[in-house]
């Protein structure tokens, strides 16, 4: 099966390596030295600490995982100005719904999306409705309550 390619800028490819290595190089060490603590105080049976310490275990090695699979098939993007006002992936754009609130946000791929932050994931509701899309353009963006409309502001 082909592996499903993970949109990634420079930065967020050097921030997902750096966890990566992190969590190879110095949780997974920790994690080892709290289970062996652990298990010699008392033993494995009704330990509190030792199953604290398997379930951080899973949950570590899960994510190594998860980034292993990321950092398999990366498509390095870069952040850039729209070519032609259409928004793609790298570029920031901003919004209107029909209230008259505006959001400004930087399209990128679902491993760097950070919605908090302006960065929205192509694979999201509003990413995929503005892709390319150019500003003036009107959206219709599907969400749990319904149907937001959107109006293309700008394409930086």
């Amino acid at each position: 099966m082909a592996q499903k390619e993970t949109y990634l800028t420079r930065e967020g490819l050097e921030r997902l390596e750096s966890e990566l290595l992190h969590l190879r190089s110095v949780r997974r060490i920790e994690i080892t030295d709290r289970l062996h603590s652990a298990k010699e105080l008392t033993g494995t049976e009704e330990n509190a600490d030792y199953e604290d310490a398997r379930t951080e275990q899973a949950f570590v090695e899960g994510r190594i995982l998860e980034l292993e699979t990321i950092l398999t098939n990366p498509v390095i993007i870069e952040e850039h100005h729209a070519e032609g006002g259409i928004v793609s992936i790298g570029t920031r754009f901003t919004v209107r719904d029909e209230g008259g609130a505006e959001d400004t946000y930087t399209l990128v791929g679902t491993a760097e999306a950070d919605a908090a932050h302006g960065r929205i994931s192509n694979e999201s509701p509003v990413g995929g409705a503005v892709i390319g899309r150019k500003a003036g353009d009107t959206v219709e963006v599907a969400v749990p309550g319904g149907t937001i409309v959107y109006t293309i502001i700008s394409v930086d």
